[in-house]
């Protein structure tokens, strides 16, 4: 089992940069493959960025390629996605999410919210216009 805790957001400008960490403790980290998924009011929760275990392969929702970075440090069991070029539509809240793949390669990943065993308590992005 694993315990995440999300920090990082606040209230930002359109433009502005924010950089979210997830914290996690429990089960060996690096056999987890860790994703982003932020929900808005109203909507459905929606992927935004998944890293695999070994931090060599990474995807992005089309929304966010090129203005988000997801990242993980091993050492330090914590994975952050930084967001710059922020936009309204970007406003939600953000959460960090595990999948335990210590089985799988290295390089496996999923995009798919449902694959994913444990969740943060989500953290809190608003971005102004």
């Amino acid at each position: 089992q694993v315990q995440l805790v999300e920090s990082g957001g606040g209230l930002v400008q359109a433009g502005d940069s924010l950089r979210l960490s997830c914290a996690a403790s429990g089960r060996t980290f690096s056999g987890y493959a860790m994703g982003w998924f932020r929900q808005a009011p109203g909507k459905e929760r929606e992927f935004v960025a998944a890293i695999s275990r070994g931090g060599d392969t990474t995807n992005y929702a089309d929304s966010v390629k090129g203005r988000f970075t997801i990242s993980r440090d091993n050492a330090k069991n914590t994975v952050y996605l930084q967001m710059s070029s922020l936009k309204p539509e970007d406003t939600a809240a953000y959460y960090c999410a595990a999948d335990w793949v210590a089985y799988y390669s290295s390089s496996y990943y999923t995009d798919r919210g449902g694959e994913y065993e444990y969740w943060g308590q989500g953290t809190q992005v608003t971005v102004s216009s």
